[in-house]
């Protein structure tokens, strides 16, 4: 075990992947210089500009050239800086990375993982802090993750490069700070949520920083004698729905909690499976419709925070 940041963990894992395997490539903007995060730290030092590639400024021409690059036998592993930026690559990523295997009949894979920043990011303003992974849960070919800790930025930053397939990765822009114990030696899965902390009374489903505003929730209602267990669903696709429905199933409520604007946020889908396939009450809490500011008062207008996730769940239970 050892105690690494959000971002040292990510630089971690993939200097420990690239060792293992020569044909597991890194190519970005600003890869030279660790990163903007320094989530490549140190790894252009190991392995030289062939392995860690700085590219222009084109997100298409990287996104282009990592899904040739994985035809063609090699890992890469994609920096788009954050995912606003992506929106200048669709056409790669949803048009050629994840219909390819389909489309010629499984003759070829593109096993990429296209890195994406997510979330809202201090004065930053509309087109820096948006979260938009239900965009690509909605894409067949896709596995999107979401890791909310430094064990899971390690463990699912390798299971997404040996996955065979292309990885939507979605970390946190202001999580890579964030420290935490990590076991280089366990292994994650995608597709299986963590039960982050066990409860009775009020299920609050989550991923990514969301996590962690949950977590302080969960904490403020024990004080008033509400048991809220917190499940982090690390992907959300595939996602974890044996273990939402079985927590559902034993406290009866669920609240869906992200950052991103809850209207057609994936916490609908999770929503509308446990109205198909449940008794449980069910509420959400999103972001409203609108974009993020750049004034510190405009945006925290936008902002889910602890309060406002505690304030659903105990409606929820005192309903």
């Amino acid at each position: 075990m050892q105690t690494l940041t959000y971002a040292a963990a990510a630089a971690s894992a993939l200097g420990d992947l690239m060792r293992a395997d020569a044909s597991v490539v890194a190519l970005g903007e600003d890869l030279g210089r660790g990163g903007i995060f320094g989530q490549y730290r140190g790894l252009l030092d190991a392995f030289g500009p062939a392995r860690v590639i700085d590219t222009p400024i084109s997100e298409s021409t990287i996104g282009g050239a990592a899904v040739g690059m994985a035809l063609t036998g090699l890992k890469p592993v994609v920096e788009l800086r954050v995912v606003d930026f992506a929106l200048c690559a669709m056409d790669e990523i949803i048009n050629q990375a994840a219909k390819n295997r389909f489309m010629f009949g499984g003759q070829g894979r593109v096993p990429m993982v296209i890195r994406m920043p997510i979330g809202v990011w201090s004065s930053s303003a509309a087109q820096h802090s948006q979260s938009l992974e239900a965009w690509f849960a909605h894409v067949p070919g896709l596995v999107v993750a979401c890791p909310a800790t430094p064990q899971d930025n390690y463990s699912m930053l390798q299971a997404a490069v040996r996955s065979g397939d292309p990885v939507a990765y979605f970390e946190h822009k202001e999580l890579w700070g964030l420290e935490g114990e990590v076991d280089t030696s366990a292994p994650a899965e995608l597709g299986r949520a963590r039960v982050a902390r066990p409860g009775r009374d009020v299920t609050i489903v989550s991923w990514s920083k969301a996590v962690h505003w949950s977590l302080e929730a969960a904490q403020a209602l024990a004080a008033e004698g509400i048991d809220a267990e917190v499940i982090d669903l690390r992907t959300i696709w595939p996602w974890d729905r044996e273990t939402v429905l079985a927590s559902a199933e034993r406290t009866g409520r669920v609240l869906v909690a992200h950052e991103a604007v809850q209207v057609a946020g994936f916490g609908a889908e999770i929503v509308a499976t446990l109205a198909e396939n449940s008794a449980a009450r069910l509420a959400r809490v999103g972001a409203p419709r609108a974009p993020v500011g750049y004034a510190p008062v405009l945006e925290a207008q936008v902002r889910v925070t602890p309060d406002r996730i505690a304030a659903a769940a105990r409606r929820l239970v005192r309903a």
